[in-house]
């Protein structure tokens, strides 16, 4: 049996942070595979920035070289009606039924998840095991204990939290945002991507 953790995001455009982050998780939590998700650009509660085959792409190109981290286009590909972290994780699971299966996710998620804004929150709590990272000015101990979903639930192996080292927060938006004012990122994501953006002229 392995381990695989899955990691969500919009990854628009996928940077250094999420790279290292998934690689931390993974050392850490001892999981075998890390497969990055992103999410599809017809949700209506995310605003993309480029274009579900841009993100793909350059996905593709940052991960390329490391056996351990993998590219899923699920999302990309469901419509956005359908798109529910409990569909999602019940379709890995189902696709890996040998393997422990952890929803790698920020702190401010399990606070959105405390907060009753997730749908269908209570069969995702119960039925799935979560990688919680650190996010500067949360408690995710507090986060837990307030939320009578998450710490009924909260066995000991629910809910992994990783603290220390983890709190980085040069986002997709920074690098978006550099790129549109002529700044230089160039350093906060992987070359290939630098030079794919570069290339077809993205966040201008």
């Amino acid at each position: 049996m392995g381990k695989i953790g899955i990691y969500g995001s919009s990854f628009d455009p996928v940077t250094n942070v999420h790279l290292w982050t998934a690689s931390t998780v993974a050392h850490r939590c001892r999981l075998d595979k890390v497969i990055f998700l992103p999410c599809s650009g017809k949700r209506k509660d995310k605003a993309m920035k480029t274009s579900d085959l841009h993100r793909w792409n350059m996905l593709q190109l940052a991960l390329e070289g490391n056996d351990k981290f993998l590219a899923d286009d699920y999302e990309i590909n469901q419509e956005a009606w359908n798109v529910y972290t409990y569909y999602t994780l019940e379709h890995f699971k189902k696709k890996y039924p040998n393997d422990e299966i952890y929803f790698i996710m920020g702190a401010d998620l399990l606070v959105d998840i405390a907060d009753g804004k997730w749908k269908y929150d209570q069969e995702l709590v119960a039925g799935n095991k979560f990688i919680v990272m650190a996010r500067e000015g949360i408690d995710m101990l507090r986060t837990i204990s307030r939320s009578p979903l998450l710490r009924n639930h909260d066995d000991g192996s629910t809910f992994h939290l990783i603290d220390k080292g983890l709190a980085m927060e040069i986002s997709s938006t920074y690098i978006r945002d550099e790129f549109s004012k002529g700044g230089e990122p160039r350093y906060l994501l992987p070359d290939a991507c630098y030079e794919y953006i570069k290339k077809h002229s993205l966040y201008q």
